[in-house]
């Protein structure tokens, strides 16, 4: 999604094919992206993993072997960490795992194999997985959702109209790397604004009410979940994005 070449010198990894993805410079083309990525993969497996997120060696293993059990949409657990691992140093696991800390809004993994997540509200885009055929049959992402914010929400939903059941599995585990956070996320005001309203109008109620709350109280808009659109009024300045910018250390928002 970048508009800048990615340089891959000196890469000695597993073999990596590179996208690129068009969308507008300031803007984070998800939903195509995502859908992009699906459509070159040649495997049967899709595993879906945030850019700043470090995969533990069991993670690609535990989704197949999970999919070759259950037709469905897996996730693994994601934990947080406080420090960017150095470059070039070989990943000492065990350490990350003791540095990470879990999300105090997310359930914890089961210690062994999978267990069904009712709410397909819950699904998490840092890290998830299903086979090709399951991703086709919900239809991918809706590229409608354009920029940053609701796209995996209605992802979710329609993997519920799919019938394709939602789990949490075990030994799956990936580390997101520490960068700064703005609380609440004023970089994506519109893109937010337009996913909510756009998601709103699709499936009759809001997501990113907890966003969208806090554009409120700030002034930016005039908004409840109980109305049927957001106003608008107005734009947040550069000082108060730059100022949204949480404290360091800042995990999660």
């Amino acid at each position: 999604m970048d508009a800048d070449p990615i340089d891959l010198g000196g890469y000695e990894g597993p073999p990596v094919r590179i996208v690129d993805v068009e969308g507008a410079e300031d803007s984070l083309p998800l939903a195509k992206a995502r859908n992009d990525a699906a459509a070159s993969a040649t495997g049967d497996l899709l595993v879906f993993l945030d850019i700043d997120c470090i995969p533990s060696p069991s993670l690609v293993a535990s989704y197949r072997q999970a999919l070759g059990r259950e037709d469905g949409c897996f996730m693994g657990e994601v934990r947080y960490l406080a420090i960017v691992p150095p470059a070039g140093e070989p990943l000492d696991m065990a350490k990350l795992d003791r540095l990470s800390s879990r999300h105090v809004a997310k359930s914890a993994p089961p210690t062994a194999n999978y267990v069904i997540e009712p709410d397909h509200g819950e699904l998490w885009g840092l890290s998830f997985a299903l086979t090709h055929a399951a991703f086709d049959r919900a239809g991918g992402f809706d590229e409608r959702f354009d920029g940053y914010g609701g796209e995996e929400t209605d992802f979710a939903m329609s993997l519920k109209r799919a019938d394709i059941p939602l789990y949490r599995l075990a030994n799956a585990c990936a580390y997101h790397q520490y960068h700064p956070i703005h609380i609440p996320p004023l970089q994506h005001f519109d893109s937010i604004l337009s996913n909510a309203e756009r998601f709103r109008e699709k499936h009759g109620r809001w997501c990113m009410d907890y966003w969208l709350g806090q554009f409120a109280e700030k002034g930016l808009i005039e908004w409840s979940t109980a109305t049927d659109r957001i106003v608008r009024l107005r734009q947040p300045t550069a000082d108060e994005v730059a100022s949204s910018c949480a404290p360091d250390g800042t995990l999660y928002s």
